[in-house]
């Protein structure tokens, strides 16, 4: 379990995490948003398709010279950068500011965008304002990964058709302000493509064949290739899988669920029924170090300094919300049950 920080400041209310990240509506805007869209065709994207194939099979042929010609060093390699551009969107893209639910010193912040280059990922800005669309509107025509429209959807087939109408009107609206005004975004934005190429590519590439003698073929194929496909499947896995499979402990009417596979491969993010009833807890989980590297590398980085205003509900809130939404696989409630019939 995580320690305790001091600097973590406790969160009193429910209500306030929506403030924080939710504009108010008026009543009529809010009954117009829950009004059924027209279905609409899906329209491919045949290219996205054919890219998306290419960059799969190329990590197949990767996995088999990870298996049999890559060097040890280069193994490890590999799974250091798998961890820092996870970091980038746990850690970065996702908590600190897609949700804000803790506060980071510029150095920091530069970290976590570097890291994010290496993810090669959508730039921060925008991975924030589809996330902000995905949690405002989950499960619905202006979710961008609606696991409504199935696993496949949700997990990949999203990025390979035209965007649902209502995610772009709906993406237009949402605000992102806070992050298009900080200054490390900015400069991430307008660089956005040279540093991907640079640090999610060619580093992972160069490194082991100067450090320590690795083919670049090789390299190119397993620290950057093989590593970047399965940096994104583990996060596209925490928008299809984490939404499927898994206990609801905390809130069994939505879709998002307790998924420790996920949280293992993803480095904390499984933990997903926790976090979209709490989505303003840093931690995404009440279970501190277990399973979220996260977690650990944010209250390390408070230690130093780097990170603080940690946000964190109480034992109270969390207690209650299990007694009231729960599907009663909560350790609490299991224990409860289990003591009722031993009289």
């Amino acid at each position: 379990m995580a320690p305790r920080t001091e600097t973590a400041t406790i969160v009193a209310t429910e209500a306030r995490s929506k403030v924080d990240l939710e504009p108010a509506t008026t009543n009529e805007e809010e009954i117009m948003e829950q009004m059924p869209t027209k279905p609409q065709p899906m329209e491919i994207i045949w290219m996205n398709v054919f890219k998306i194939l290419v960059i799969h099979v190329m990590a197949l042929y990767g996995l088999y010279v990870a298996a049999f010609h890559a060097k040890w060093m280069t193994l490890h390699f590999t799974i250091f950068y798998i961890v820092c551009s996870g970091l980038s969107v746990t850690a970065g893209a996702h908590r600190l500011w897609s949700h804000r639910s803790y506060k980071a010193k510029l150095p920091l912040r530069v970290i976590l965008m570097l890291f994010n280059c290496m993810a090669g990922q959508n730039d921060i800005y925008d991975w924030v304002r589809d996330h902000r669309v995905h949690h405002k509107y989950s499960e619905t025509d202006a979710d961008p990964h609606n696991v409504n429209r199935g696993f496949f959807f949700a997990h990949v087939g999203w990025l390979m058709c035209r965007k649902h109408p209502e995610v772009t009107r709906k993406g237009k609206a949402i605000d992102c302000s806070d992050v298009a005004n900080d200054p490390v975004v900015k400069f991430q934005t307008r660089y956005h493509i040279p540093m991907t190429i640079l640090f999610c590519f060619l580093v992972p590439t160069v490194v082991p064949h100067r450090l320590w003698g690795e083919s670049r073929w090789n390299a190119f194929f397993v620290a950057a290739i093989l590593r970047w496909v399965f940096q994104l499947n583990s996060t596209w896995l925490v928008n299809s899988a984490a939404h499927i499979w898994g206990q609801k402990p905390y809130d069994k009417n939505i879709s998002p669920a307790e998924n420790f596979i996920v949280s293992f491969l993803a480095i904390g993010e499984g933990f997903h029924n926790y976090h979209h009833t709490f989505p303003w807890d840093y931690s995404t989980s009440e279970l501190g170090w277990k399973l979220n590297i996260s977690t650990m590398f944010i209250d390390l980085m408070a230690k130093i300094g780097w990170a603080y205003d940690l946000r964190k509900p109480t034992r109270e809130m969390i207690d209650q919300r299990v007694a009231r939404t729960g599907d009663g696989s909560h350790p609490s409630q299991r224990h409860h049950h289990n003591h009722e019939h031993d009289y």
